[in-house]
C-alpha cells in the first residue's frame, strides 16, 4: 500500500493534516525527519521508541514509515523504574526523548531514493502497550492493514466532511490518541492535538475552533458538562470510551445538546471497534461466562486466540438490535456471599448522586462473605445518604458494605481506574 501521508499530500497538499500544517508541508517535514533517522542508523524492521508528543509525534509518526522503522511510544508519565523495565521489555534501536532538530531540511534528490513510498499491509506499524489496569502493560504488534481497517470502518460508520477536524486532547502514547492521527491522515482529515485535557482549552476549541469530532473518557465529559458545554456548534460526533459510560451521564449530555456516541475498542483492535453498533467487518459476540469476544480486520492477529478469536477479558452483553452494554473487566467481578458483582454497575450508581465527584468499587476479603463490595468515594456525599441513594437502585448484595472517602481516584493516562493502587 501507498504512504498515508504520501497519498494525501498528492492528492490534496494545501489541506490542513495537523494543527493547520498542511499534507504537503507535513510530507516534507517527514521526509527531513527519515532522513535523520538513517544518518543514526535506523533501517527496516527497527523499533523507535518516541518519548515525546505534541505535533512532533505526528512528524515522527510518519517519517518511520519513509524508512521502514516500527512506532514504539513511550508512556512519558511512568516513573524511571518503570520507564526502564518498559525499555528492557520493548528492546529499541534508538530511543527518541525528544524531537529531531531539522524538519526544514531539503530532500536530496539522490537521497530520496533511499526512502520508502510504500508498506506492506502486513508488516508492524507500532507496537502499543495496553493500559495495564490489570498487571503490566503488555506490547500489542498492530500492522499497518490493521489502522487501514479501523480508519476506513470508522469512516463508514460515523461519515466523513472534507472540513472535519477530530480533537485530540487523549495520550499519542496510548492507542486512542493515536489512531486520531492515523485515521485522518487515512480519511484525509484534520487531526488537532492538545498536549493534555485542559477543560477550559477543551471547552474553548469546541465552542469556537470548528472542532467536528472529539473522543472522551466519562471523566472528560462530566469536567466539560460542569464547566457549562452546551450545544457545540459544528460538533457532529463526541466518542466516549474507555471504560463504562454512567447512565447518568449519557443523559445530562443529551439535555444539552451535545452529540454524545458511546464507544468501545481496546488496544488489540486498534481503539473504536463498537460505536452505537460493530464497525463495518468487526464481529462481536458473547464467549463463556458473558465475555465479550471480537474478530476483524483491525484486530492484531498475534491477539488472537487458538479459536480465532480475541478474548477482550470483557463481560458484557448484546441485545438482539447490536446494542452492546459493557459490564467491566471479568478481573474486576466481586464475588460476594456467592454472588457476582460487576464493580462497573456499583461504579454507575454511586456516581449518579449528585454529590459524588469520581468513584471506584473493589471486593475487599471479609470472613463471612468471602469479599465486600467496597467503594472509595470522591465528593461530599454523606455515606448514609450514598447508601440509600444505592438501595433504591442495586439489589442488597450489591450494595458497598463500607464507603471511604478519599482525595484522588488513581488512574492511568487513559482514564481507567488503577485499582490495586486504591487504599487497603
Amino acid at each position: 500500500m501507498e504512504l498515508w501521508l504520501d497519498l494525501a499530500a498528492r492528492e490534496q497538499p494545501d489541506a490542513p493534516a495537523v494543527n493547520g500544517i498542511t499534507y504537503a508541508a507535513l510530507s516534507a517535514q517527514a521526509d527531513a525527519w527519515a532522513l535523520e533517522l538513517l544518518d543514526k542508523g535506523v533501517r527496516p524492521g527497527g523499533r523507535v521508541a518516541i518519548g515525546f508528543g505534541g505535533v512532533d509525534f505526528a512528524r515522527i509518526l510518519h517519517a518511520l514509515p519513509r524508512v521502514g522503522a516500527v512506532l514504539v511510544p513511550i508512556n512519558t508519565r511512568l516513573t524511571r523504574r518503570e520507564r526502564e523495565a518498559f525499555l528492557a521489555s520493548a528492546q529499541p534501536t534508538l530511543v527518541l526523548d525528544s524531537p529531531l532538530e531539522d524538519r526544514e531540511r531539503e530532500v536530496d534528490p539522490g537521497y530520496r531514493g533511499q526512502l520508502l513510498s510504500r508498506a506492506d499491509p502486513g508488516s508492524v506499524f507500532a507496537v502499543v502497550h495496553t493500559s495495564g489496569t490489570t498487571g503490566q502493560p503488555k506490547p500489542v504488534e498492530l500492522s499497518y492493514g490493521n489502522f487501514e481497517a479501523s480508519a476506513l470502518a470508522s469512516a463508514e460508520q460515523l461519515g466523513v466532511e472534507p472540513d472535519d477536524r477530530w480533537l485530540c486532547c487523549m495520550p499519542l502514547f496510548h492507542v486512542g490518541g493515536l489512531s486520531i492521527l492515523t485515521r485522518s491522515a487515512i480519511n484525509r482529515t484534520e487531526a488537532v492535538i492538545h498536549e493534555r485535557f485542559d477543560t477550559e482549552k477543551v471547552l474553548r476549541a469546541l465552542e469556537e475552533e470548528g472542532i467536528t469530532l472529539i473522543s472522551l473518557v466519562a471523566t472528560q465529559l462530566r469536567r466539560l458538562l460542569d464547566a457549562g458545554l452546551e450545544a457545540p456548534p459544528d460538533l457532529r460526533a463526541a466518542l466516549i470510551g474507555g471504560g463504562p459510560v454512567p447512565a447518568d451521564l449519557l443523559k445530562r449530555a443529551e439535555q444539552v445538546a451535545v452529540p454524545v456516541v458511546p464507544t468501545y475498542g481496546l488496544t488489540e483492535t486498534c481503539s473504536q471497534v463498537w460505536t452505537g453498533r460493530p464497525l463495518p467487518g468487526a464481529e462481536i459476540v458473547n464467549g463463556r461466562g458473558g465475555e465479550l469476544l471480537i474478530r476483524g480486520p483491525m484486530v492484531a492477529p498475534k491477539a488472537l486466540a487458538e479459536d480465532g478469536w480475541l478474548h477482550t477479558g470483557d463481560r458484557g452483553r448484546i441485545d438482539e438490535d447490536g446494542t452492546l452494554t459493557v459490564q467491566g473487566r471479568i478481573a474486576d467481578t466481586i464475588v460476594t456471599g456467592g454472588e457476582n458483582v460487576a464493580a462497573a454497575e456499583v461504579e454507575e450508581v454511586l456516581i449518579s448522586h449528585p454529590l459524588v465527584d469520581d468513584v471506584a468499587v473493589v471486593g475487599r476479603p471479609d470472613p463471612e462473605w468471602g469479599e465486600a463490595v467496597t467503594a472509595f468515594v470522591v465528593g461530599s456525599a454523606d455515606p448514609d445518604d450514598l447508601r440509600a441513594h444505592a438501595r433504591e437502585r442495586l439489589a442488597g448484595y450489591k450494595l458497598p458494605r463500607q464507603i471511604n472517602r478519599i482525595d484522588q481516584i488513581p488512574r492511568n493516562a487513559a482514564g481507567k481506574i488503577q485499582r490495586g493502587r486504591l487504599p487497603e
